[in-house]
């Protein structure tokens, strides 16, 4: 299953969250695949894109963070999923 993450911080914390970032500590928990990750160019945040069947893996790697920044997890479908189905619901 995918999943999107948003996070968001102050920019009082962007020294210590690029340290722990350099130091590797950004990278997925076992079991979690990270897809890509992109960061907004103002420096308030990014998302990233994860594959993962153990929501706890993005649970624990979520955690590490949790003093500096702010989340949002979602489940998301691609395009193909979707239209099946919306098509088997509104399709007449």
């Amino acid at each position: 299953m995918k999943f999107m993450t948003t996070w968001s911080f102050d920019s009082a914390a962007l020294p210590e969250a690029a340290e722990r970032f350099l130091a590797g500590v950004g990278a997925p928990e076992e079991g979690t695949t990270l897809l890509g990750r992109w960061h907004n160019v103002d420096l308030s945040g990014g998302f990233a894109l994860f594959e993962s069947d153990n929501p706890a893996a993005l649970y624990k790697g979520a955690a590490k963070w949790a003093d500096l920044l702010s989340f949002n997890t979602v489940a998301v479908i691609e395009d193909e999923a979707a239209g099946v189905a919306l098509a088997s619901v509104f399709k007449k």
